[in-house]
């Protein structure tokens, strides 16, 4: 899954909630103190007002699994696996999901589940749900390409069976490919089904109430929840959405309880607020140069003498108003669920991604490569961080002999260079932000492959591309560990991406209420249901 966001100026933003630019400071990311969750709610709420980036389009996830979308429904329905805030995976609607062999998957369904309408999730639904986000252009889809088959082999049984080994898979059944709808809602409701007016198909802890269109959109406690160990304290919630200046506002007046926050802005501007709380957890999310091969940028040479040129502490200071860290791979620490030490370790020896520029080492490179004049095309679409990266990378640029100069795309196009090669075609590097909502970095790596659509430099490896179907088939998390960790090793030091910052994931709470995750689980874990009144 991949998101672009937006940024605005910390001193607008700081201006909004009322305190002077000099007062506000971010923490040091460095010493950031990043936690799963924030402190446990002891009291019940009636209503919390929750902000959002925007007014969902559709609550049918298949169709549109933007963040907003998930936000909202992460809550409402439920999955056969599920992330924790610690960004772990555990069974769910699955109490089981075993592999007898690499190639096949076995799931053995909860018996006592139940939909909001009150009747049982069967392995019917689940066989249905499955083959509905697998559909084409559905938005999970592509989580499928190594599925051959879903069959109901018992009554509370279901078996996928693989046409390679795809150890990976049990992440996604954390994810939107792991939802399981009532098929009968979804085929009476037919289109109408995610759309304002009309019932989920879930079996959550909250179900939809209310959606009026351009106003507000609520959901309720369903107090006839299967799971009786989860006890939601809050009634009801209700989603509000607004740019970031009146999200400040909203929170520090007290007309909205919390928020996800995209940006770093509203997090620094609220940082020493009195009436809210921030609190950071861990992210998949990093900022990076994604180069083409229009020009210079196809030399592996350029593109590693650029990011040990380019000054990524500046960036994080003056791009992200100093919340981001120098980051020097393009997937962040949060997708370290497993072998934590390992993936530190390895992290820790790569050198070609500094803090600080090494321009002697970029000086050396770029004469290598014969010391190119053709001028390197940087697009940004006017929002602050992606043109403080484009400003640093001209002056990386110019210090090290080569030229670099900044175009400007709208941003209503700026998402089109993932699917317009015209477009590609006139620039050389894309400044933008990626996460993945997968806990394992192998959900990252396969943008390296031979003719993946966002490898744009056309690497090519037949070791590499051996090594993600190794890794992808390898169960045992120390070999897949391992497997990674040389996948890391080879994309970075090709610098098929260049990774620049890492960006924390924040939620920022009213001073009345407490207890929703910090971590980047929000669009998959029913966080609702842990939001309540401090004690």
């Amino acid at each position: 899954m991949k998101k672009t966001l937006a940024l605005l100026g910390l001193a607008a933003l700081t201006a909004a909630c009322g305190g002077p630019a000099a007062t506000t400071k971010a923490p040091d990311p460095a010493t950031l103190t990043l936690v799963d969750r924030t402190p446990k709610a002891a009291g019940p709420l009636d209503n919390a007002v929750w902000l959002l980036g925007q007014e969902p389009g559709t609550l049918d996830l298949d169709l549109d699994g933007g963040t907003d979308n998930r936000t909202v429904m992460a809550n409402v329905c439920e999955r056969l696996m599920q992330t924790q805030p610690d960004m772990t995976v555990k069974p769910w609607l699955a109490e089981k999901a075993e592999q007898p062999d690499p190639r096949t998957m076995v799931l053995t369904l909860r018996q006592d589940a139940t939909f909001h309408d009150g009747s049982p999730v069967t392995a019917d639904d689940v066989v249905w749900s499955l083959k509905r986000h697998s559909g084409e252009g559905k938005d999970e889809s592509d989580e499928f390409e190594d599925v051959q088959s879903v069959t109901k082999t018992g009554d509370h049984e279901v078996t996928i069976a693989f046409k390679r080994p795809n150890a990976l898979f049990v992440q996604a059944l954390a994810g939107g490919a792991g939802i399981v709808l009532n098929k009968k809602i979804v085929d009476e409701l037919g289109k109408d089904f995610g759309t304002p007016g009309h019932e989920d198909a879930c079996s959550g802890p909250y179900r939809l109430k209310e959606w009026k269109s351009g106003s507000r959109l609520t959901i309720e406690r369903h107090d006839a929840y299967w799971n009786k160990d989860v006890k939601p304290l809050t009634k009801t919630v209700t989603f509000q959405w607004a740019d970031d200046t009146a999200l400040v506002n909203s929170l520090v007046t007290g007309a909205a309880q919390g928020a996800y926050l995209s940006d770093t802005g509203p997090a620094v501007a609220l940082q020493s607020n009195q009436a809210v709380s921030v609190a950071y957890g861990a992210t998949t999310r990093v900022f990076v140069l994604l180069p083409t091969d229009r020009g210079v940028m196809k030399d592996a040479r350029i593109r590693r003498a650029l990011s040990l040129a380019v000054d990524r502490a500046g960036i994080a200071k003056s791009g992200f108003a100093g919340l981001a860290r120098p980051w020097k791979v393009p997937v962040g620490a949060g997708a370290w669920s497993y072998q934590k030490d390992a993936f530190q370790a390895a992290y820790d020896q790569l050198q070609g991604a500094p803090d600080s520029p090494r321009l002697e080492e970029a000086k050396k490179l770029v004469r290598e490569a014969g010391s190119p004049k053709e001028p390197i095309i940087v697009a940004t679409n006017g929002e602050q961080a992606r043109t403080v990266i484009a400003n640093a990378v001209v002056d990386a640029a110019k210090k090290i002999g080569l030229t670099a100069q900044i175009k400007t795309v709208p941003a209503s196009e700026f998402g089109s260079f993932y699917t317009d090669k015209s477009l590609r075609a006139q620039v050389d590097l894309v400044p933008d932000d990626w996460y993945i909502t997968k806990s394992d970095p192998i959900g990252f790596y396969d943008n390296g492959l031979t003719g993946s659509s966002n490898n744009w430099v056309k690497f090519s490896s037949p070791e590499y591309d051996e090594l993600v179907a190794r890794a992808l088939s390898a169960t045992d998390d120390a070999a897949r560990a391992k497997d990674v960790i040389e996948l890391q090793r080879r994309f970075t030091a090709d610098m098929v991406w260049i990774s620049l910052v890492e960006v924390p994931n924040a939620v920022v709470l009213g001073s009345k209420v407490t207890g929703p995750p910090a971590s980047q689980v929000n669009m998959g874990y029913p966080w609702a249901a842990d939001l309540g009144a401090k004690g």
